[in-house]
């Protein structure tokens, strides 16, 4: 009797209550809820032999990022390649092998094949939109998913998590209108649903609707922030929208509460406390001591040179603090990753290095140096990872190094742009009136009071 999950794929080394358990994992990993990897272990304990246990916990802890990951992930996967199983369950091990290689690209290839053999399986296609967030595939985020969704119903188990997917894809292709559909139609179906929640989150922060975004993170904490892994993540966007209207207070009691109280913080979530710090830094905001407990949690449980996306953040702490050694140190260790046969080195090369360096210039008062290395960099940055929203920082570090050097003309057009991009933005109007832009011209839509320059 062949054992399956919940949606018809073969589970070998499983027994019935495994199959079981093992699906319920991967509803957790696709809420973004509860202890998928503590589940992943424990399938492990019980079945040694349960092939995709092994595969499960070692995508968690890879797509982690955390160093320290790395050999508990490869050791998964050894344990998987030993025992016998079939091709799906041998293409997530080939591309598990990759990405624990650091080679992300062929990674995302393999996967991708395994999902177009099997579009429903779930993890699969969890993984590659992963992947493709981590090495900014805009393309692939949104079509992987899309492929896929004609092999599922509604009534498929962990539909949500596809649409979820999906909009999230659409929102960082533009196509908002629909992305918005896709994510309020998977939080419809699942309210705990982490990542719709964010992919909603990301439309409403790309339009500029700041109010309506306070609004929607707001009308059902619960339903985001109860034994969520992304809890952080989803707080730090309900964070952007105050600071986007320039209500520090309100940003800075979530940065002291949710964003930073966490006991045990996982990468992203040191991610997240860097990038909402540094904005403040950038706003004028003293943060006081923050920096410097940040800067600890970096040294206590990261290394640089894993993933540049990560040690970018990491600068912005030590930068922040005036760790002068660590940010030394970090650049010094980006300058050997360079040279790895690995796709980091890559990232590393094209964004992350002279991202890091321009911080460090700007954190030095070097505002044109910042400029200078930011403006060749801007255009190519999402091939480093992140999202839209998160990628808005290199913009928003290049516009204040540009007005803090003097450089008007460079000010102004990024003022402008800015405006254009959010019509109603107070941030945006700030720029505009900082950088002297009292008039938009005559472009098509914009009278001035159309893009609130003048209102400014």
């Amino acid at each position: 009797m062949t054992i399956t999950d919940i949606r018809g794929h073969a589970l070998s080394g499983a027994n019935a209550d495994a199959a079981l358990a093992y699906s319920d994992a991967i509803r957790q990993f696709s809420v973004y809820a509860g202890d998928p990897v503590g589940a992943a272990e424990s399938l492990i304990a019980a079945g040694p032999g349960f092939v995709m246990a092994h595969a499960l916990k070692a995508w968690l802890y890879l797509l982690g990022t955390a160093p320290a990951a790395l050999p508990v992930a490869r050791a998964a996967i050894a344990a998987a390649e030993a025992l016998p199983g079939t091709a799906q369950e041998r293409g997530h091990l080939a591309a598990l092998r990759h990405l624990a290689a650091g080679q992300w690209h062929l990674a995302s290839r393999v996967i991708e094949d395994v999902a177009l053999e099997n579009p429903r399986d779930l993890l699969a296609l969890i993984a590659g939109h992963q992947i493709d967030y981590f090495t900014g595939n805009g393309r692939m985020l949104k079509d992987r998913i899309a492929r896929a969704l004609p092999a599922w119903s509604k009534t498929t188990p962990g539909h949500h998590s596809m649409l979820g997917m999906h909009a999230f894809g659409l929102e960082e292709n533009g196509l908002y209108g629909q992305a918005e559909r896709q994510g309020r139609a998977a939080l419809a179906a699942e309210a705990g649903d982490g990542w719709a929640r964010h992919a909603v989150a990301h439309v409403l922060e790309m339009q500029g609707r700041h109010d309506d975004g306070i609004a929607f993170m707001r009308e059902d904490l619960a339903s985001w922030t109860t034994d969520s892994f992304l809890a952080v993540h989803n707080w730090w966007h309900l964070a952007l929208y105050h600071l986007e209207l320039g209500q520090i207070d309100e940003v800075l009691e979530l940065v002291d509460g949710p964003i930073t109280s966490v006991a045990a913080p996982q990468m992203m979530d040191l991610i997240d406390a860097s990038a909402m710090l540094w904005r403040l830094h950038l706003r004028g905001v003293d943060v006081g001591q923050r920096w410097q407990l940040l800067a600890r949690q970096y040294e206590a449980g990261w290394s640089a040179g894993g993933y540049a996306f990560n040690d970018f953040h990491a600068m912005m702490a030590f930068v922040g603090a005036g760790r002068r050694d660590l940010a030394e140190q970090t650049l010094e260790t980006q300058s050997i990753a360079l040279l790895a046969a690995s796709d980091n080195a890559d990232f590393t090369q094209q964004v992350g290095y002279p991202l890091m360096q321009a911080l460090k210039a700007f954190g030095e008062g070097r505002y044109g140096d910042a400029v200078r290395l930011i403006r060749p960099v801007r255009a190519i940055a999402a091939r480093f990872g992140g999202s839209n929203a998160q990628r808005d920082i290199i913009d928003l570090t290049l516009i204040e190094a540009a007005l803090r050097a003097g450089e008007r003309s460079l000010a102004k057009a990024l003022a402008a742009e800015r405006v254009m991009a959010k019509h109603d933005s107070p941030l945006a109007k700030l720029f505009a009136r900082r950088a002297g832009l009292s008039s938009c011209g005559d472009q098509a839509g914009c009278d001035g009071l159309t893009c609130g320059i003048a209102a400014a």
